[in-house]
């Protein structure tokens, strides 16, 4: 399909749709009152105000990869499997922020978020069969997650 073909507003509307209810969830879910300000945290997190950046940027660049992974992907069959492994993605992504500030469980959430990194190392090697653009655009978001993660578990180590 050529980039100015019809049907690509609503690919984008959908994607873009999709990662902002992704995002609003987990912002809802996420509660820095109390009991957060309470948490021994490591001296090297970077200070609150780079979440809200980093994690616009994170969701746009998913939208982007959704929208180029669905125009290149060569049935409807991996598009299936596609938006399959992004909604349990968002699913899992959502499931952190409950897990850590919703229900105040870091170590669960650290059980959690190996989830989310598995099922974004599964979405990019799923998506680089058909769009290597859209898989590499998944790597910061890999990349974030990764550091998420050890500072989840350094955060729990600190706050058994």
């Amino acid at each position: 399909m050529a980039m100015g073909s019809p049907g690509l507003g609503r690919t984008i509307a959908v994607a873009a749709g999709a990662a902002i209810l992704v995002a609003l969830l987990g912002g809802l879910a996420t509660d820095t009152g109390a009991w957060y300000q309470a948490l021994r945290k490591p001296s090297w997190q970077p200070p609150a105000w780079v979440f809200g950046p980093a994690w616009t940027l994170i969701f746009s660049l998913i939208a982007a990869a959704g929208v180029i992974a669905w125009r290149r992907a060569p049935d409807m069959r991996t598009r299936h499997w596609m938006v399959s492994l992004f909604a349990i993605n968002g699913i899992l992504n959502v499931a952190w922020s409950v897990a850590f500030f919703t229900i105040k469980r870091p170590g669960w959430a650290l059980v959690e978020v190996t989830m989310l990194w598995a099922s974004i190392v599964v979405l990019i090697v799923f998506l680089w069969r058909s769009s290597r653009t859209a898989s590499l655009l998944l790597a910061p978001y890999l990349a974030w997650v990764s550091f998420a993660a050890v500072l989840n578990f350094t955060v729990a180590r600190l706050n058994a």
